[in-house]
């Protein structure tokens, strides 16, 4: 036992770990660990096998009352993990065991398409692309041209990787023409992609020259996207069988466009909301004026600052912000925040009047002090 590492050591906990604490330690390791996420990666999945049987032990009060007490030997028979008995871990992983996978390929909104992939082993790779735009371009639907690559049936062999008319496919010795090869380790079975046959099932014997027997070849394609106004930052637009095609696939997996937004020069945006400093002189703060702001789209809007105003000051212009996403028809707000600039430099009129005018508020040289604020 002395190659084998303490179990609260494996999780990154403390022997007072309460058990929430033990299942988020064990969730976050299976998630990266987890085959998976990490195919061929033997020491990943040596991890995933580790962190398993720690949480097995730790997870179950009289286990862990052994192991703390007596060690590894208290835990003896029932240790390991090709030897743990099966137990419930669903709590782990909201709505079912099954949302690992969702954390595992980080698709947001995908769900769907994850399953058709799951349940279906002739649909493609679904692939992700990413797009920047301009706060600008999203106050209303538009299209955004773009790029990317990815793998279409072979147009020579139409997606078999054989050299056309061939028939001397022999039927896989590692998978048995499955496709596939099943691994059951305790509580988990996992079904992982034969390697030496890709998941066909077979062994190419005369592999077409075009695309080397794979079945595919990479494309280079052009779409225009279109980009629905409002739309939030990091957001996905799922364009459906426009991923990847694999070898012998009907249809290809999807295309998700993960879109960025820059941010602007000067508008913060807030959900919906778009916030902005406008910088104003101490005098026309203390006469009041109306001011020109341009909006998002460049338009001038007219909008009076009273008499007095103190900075920091925060106006609202009601619909001038951004139209909400999925929801054209309601719009934001653009929020004005004053800021009152006193001058660096006067020359000798000005401190001259400046200075008539402080007496004649009757400005003194020991003002009250007041609480502090943290703006």
């Amino acid at each position: 036992m002395a190659d084998k590492r303490d179990y609260y050591e494996v999780l990154g906990v403390s022997k007072s770990a309460t058990q929430d604490e033990i299942k988020k330690a064990y969730r976050k390791l299976a998630i990266e660990n987890h085959p998976d996420k990490n195919p061929g990666d033997k020491a990943a999945e040596e991890r995933f096998k580790e962190a398993t049987e720690a949480y097995e032990v730790l997870s179950d009060e009289t286990k862990r009352k052994n192991y703390d007490s007596y060690g590894f030997a208290g835990v003896d028979g029932s240790q390991g993990f090709g030897g743990a008995a099966y137990r419930d871990f669903s709590d782990l992983f909201s709505g079912g065991f099954g949302s690992i996978f969702e954390d595992l390929f980080g698709f947001g909104g995908g769900a769907s398409a994850r399953g058709r992939a799951q349940s279906n082993p002739n649909v493609g790779q679904s692939i992700r692309v990413n797009i920047e735009v301009d706060l600008q371009d999203i106050v209303a639907d538009f299209k955004k041209e773009m790029t990317y690559s990815h793998q279409v049936a072979c147009e020579a062999c139409h997606g078999t990787g054989s050299s056309k008319g061939s028939s001397s496919n022999k039927t896989c010795p590692t998978c048995g023409g499955m496709g596939q090869i099943r691994q059951s380790s305790g509580f988990f079975s996992m079904s992982r992609t034969c390697p030496t046959c890709g998941g066909r099932g077979f062994v190419i014997s005369d592999p077409c020259p075009n695309c080397r027997g794979t079945g595919t070849v990479r494309k280079s394609q052009t779409l225009k996207i279109k980009i629905p106004a409002g739309i939030e930052s990091g957001s996905d637009i799922i364009i459906p069988q426009m991923g990847n095609a694999v070898a012998n696939c009907a249809t290809p997996g999807d295309l998700y466009v993960r879109v960025n937004v820059r941010p602007h020069k000067y508008f913060v945006r807030s959900g919906e909301d778009l916030y902005v400093q406008i910088p104003v002189s101490m005098t026309q703060a203390a006469l009041g004026l109306d001011i020109n702001v341009k909006n998002l789209e460049g338009a001038t809007i007219k909008v009076s600052l009273p008499a007095g105003i103190q900075n920091g000051k925060i106006i609202r212009v009601k619909g001038q912000g951004l139209p909400r996403y999925k929801n054209a028809d309601a719009r934001g707000d653009m929020y004005i925040k004053v800021q009152i600039e006193t001058p660096k430099r006067l020359g000798l009129k000005a401190r001259q009047i400046m200075k008539e005018l402080s007496e004649a508020m009757g400005e003194n040289d020991n003002p009250t002090p007041m609480p502090f604020q943290n703006n």
